[in-house]
């Protein structure tokens, strides 16, 4: 295991998940990245995407700061990706596209629809990675 790829949206199991990857990179020399990915607007156009890209950016830096903080105190080098799109396509196809080993994500997301939906994430990134998961669960 080299390369981690964290799903990260802010809520409390994607602060598990990240831990639980903070420590698998300390204990196997890896790298960490955190993926946050925001959706775009139905149906989207290229400025509403622009913008969704934006302020999702703007959102996760603030969030980061911590995150960088954390790897940084456990020696695990550590990046940062915002991508726009579905959740579930973007984080395997991102894993896939970057030659990440394994996919850390939390179980549900933060509000009572995200933890519908992200739960379903959870199962479709467990279906279609290329590489080993664990979801972390709250």
């Amino acid at each position: 295991m080299k390369k981690i790829l964290v799903a990260y949206d802010g809520s409390a199991p994607a602060e598990k998940a990240f831990d639980l990857a903070i420590d698998l990179a300390a204990h196997y020399g890896a790298s960490v990245c955190a993926l946050a990915v925001a959706r775009p607007p139905e149906p989207a156009s290229d400025v509403e995407t622009e913008a969704v890209l934006e302020n999702a950016q703007n959102y996760f830096s603030n969030l980061l700061a911590s995150l960088k903080e954390r790897a940084e105190r456990a020696g695990v080098p550590f990046s940062f990706k915002v991508i726009v799109g579905h959740p579930a396509e973007q984080i395997t196809a991102y894993a896939e596209a970057y030659g990440f080993d394994h996919i850390v994500m939390g179980h549900r997301g933060k509000t009572l629809f995200q933890k519908w939906l992200l739960g379903s994430v959870a199962k479709r990134v467990m279906s279609y990675a290329h590489c080993s998961v664990t979801i972390v669960r709250e």
